[in-house]
């Protein structure tokens, strides 16, 4: 009896010895929040993004970020590709069909039609058109690129300071062609960007890259997981959503606060994911889900941190996985929220990681998606505002 008394007090030591001191990968600081205000007020639940409608049928997973121009819709997916989709019988100029028409001669895609740009060979995230036609993509694995007409992919970051960026995420285009990107985390790539919450070191970072130079120069650092970029008005700042601080920040480019840092608007009752901004006073965020009580449990406590990783690392614990959740606000220009569209429960939508305006639409899409959903712009939102910071 006294063996197997010894064992059992050997195996408690060496579970608790584990537990306590077992040296794992990450380095968990002290993270401190403000309280959650929930869905109340301002974010009231609402059911307005139960509307929602998906033009197309699956196109692959993980529609990320949607860029509208020309009659395309053009995504990236979880497998490397860039694909566009026809969705509408329009060019810019009038209701001619895209491409020429000619007796005998090829008809224009259909409506709907799917045709895949390039494949980046990595995770594309946010994307947009510059001003010499190419399609600009903010890739997780391979860093900024650029695509021309013809499909082929150039390499435009992947380094800092001879540095490699982990984590390219976002981008917002001026129009002297000037990318402003974001670097979500300099801890983690994408497939462990979670621990990047969990771990509360804040190295992310957004960036510019000048065509005309060549030159990328850092604008901000220290932030709280990188993610989506705007420019406002006059491209006098950018916004940068800290999605693990429930924030957004500004970084002024112009004027006597550049080159200043400030809080745009803090303590959302959710993660903030891609930012843009609709030209008439109204920046689009999409809140990927809502804030987690279980992880905010523990962000003072760095070292209960360690002790649920080791539990994780023996399959005895695990992340919960995000709420179910759709929700999209629209915020002012002095920071304020006007709007939201909400989905409580997910049940029509949820986990919405970008937002963008195009001729009276929303475009939507996400993580958890095999395509993008569109919605109307809310009538009250579809006169100009104020452009005064």
């Amino acid at each position: 009896m006294r063996l197997v008394l010894a064992g059992v007090v050997f195996l408690v030591l060496l579970a608790v010895s584990y537990l306590l001191f077992w040296p794992v990968r990450i380095e968990p600081v002290v993270v401190t929040v403000l309280p959650n205000p929930g869905f109340t007020q301002a974010f009231a639940p609402n059911e307005r993004l139960r509307q929602v409608r998906f033009p197309t049928d699956g196109l692959g997973q993980g529609p990320e970020d949607v860029a509208v121009k020309d009659g395309y819709a053009y995504t990236g997916l979880a497998d490397g590709r860039i694909v566009r989709v026809r969705i509408d019988g329009q060019t810019p100029s009038g209701p001619a069909p895209i491409g020429p028409v000619v007796p005998g001669g090829p008809m224009p895609p259909a409506v709907g039609t799917m045709e895949q740009v390039a494949n980046t060979g990595g995770r594309p995230l946010g994307l947009q058109h510059d001003p010499f036609g190419n399609v600009v993509v903010a890739d997780a694995r391979q860093g900024l690129l650029a695509i021309n007409p013809q499909g082929r992919i150039f390499n435009v970051a992947r380094s800092y300071g001879g540095v490699p960026l982990r984590f390219v995420d976002d981008l917002d285009i001026a129009k002297d062609g000037t990318i402003y990107f974001s670097n979500a985390s300099q801890r983690y790539g994408i497939e462990e960007y979670s621990l990047d919450f969990y771990e509360g070191q804040t190295t992310g970072g957004l960036y510019s890259f000048s065509p005309t130079s060549g030159r990328i120069e850092e604008k901000a650092s220290g932030l709280a997981f990188a993610n989506g970029v705007a420019l406002g008005p006059d491209e006098e700042y950018v916004l940068v959503a800290e999605t693990a601080a429930h924030r957004i920040s500004r970084i002024w480019l112009k004027g006597p606060k550049a080159p200043g840092k400030d809080v745009f608007i803090e303590n959302l009752p959710g993660y903030p994911d891609n930012i843009s901004y609709n030209g008439r006073g109204i920046f689009w965020v999409a809140l990927a889900a809502p804030r987690s009580k279980a992880l905010e449990d523990v962000l003072p406590n760095p070292f209960l941190r360690k002790v649920f990783y080791r539990l994780q690392m023996l399959g005895l614990s695990g992340q919960p996985a995000p709420e179910r959740y759709g929700c999209i606000v629209a915020i002012d220009l002095q920071g304020r929220v006007v709007a939201t569209l909400q989905d409580p429960g997910g049940l029509k939508i949820f986990n919405i990681t970008s937002v963008n305006e195009k001729d009276g639409l929303l475009y939507l899409g996400g993580l958890e998606m095999d395509r993008f959903a569109t919605i109307p712009v809310p009538p009250e939102l579809l006169a100009p505002r104020s452009v005064t910071p």
